[in-house]
């Protein structure tokens, strides 16, 4: 029994992962950080840091890995958001001046 929930915990961890692919594809596809708050998946980002850091700790491979794979997915939303905030508010800077 145990391992069938070390199994379904697995799971649950990469789709966990699986579910920011359809936000990051999103705002690579529109080029924009609209609607997208940087603050919650900044904070998804650093909580699932914290999850890796604590699998590591509890030499718990399904959590170190299924971890990692949402920080891959999250931090890519975070990324982006970050990369076309930083854009959009220099070129607002510029056309200001």
């Amino acid at each position: 029994m145990k391992q069938f929930v070390a199994v379904l915990f697995g799971l649950g961890l990469l789709g966990n992962a699986l579910l920011f692919v359809p936000q990051a594809l999103a705002v690579w596809r529109k080029k924009s950080d609209e609607g997208i708050s940087l603050i919650t998946f900044g904070g998804f980002s650093v909580l699932q840091v914290i999850g890796i850091v604590h699998g590591l700790f509890q030499q718990d491979p399904s959590l170190t890995l299924g971890m990692a794979a949402s920080l891959l997915t999250c931090g890519s939303v975070t990324l982006l958001t970050l990369l076309y905030c930083v854009r959009r508010m220099r070129s607002a800077a510029r056309s200001d001046s």
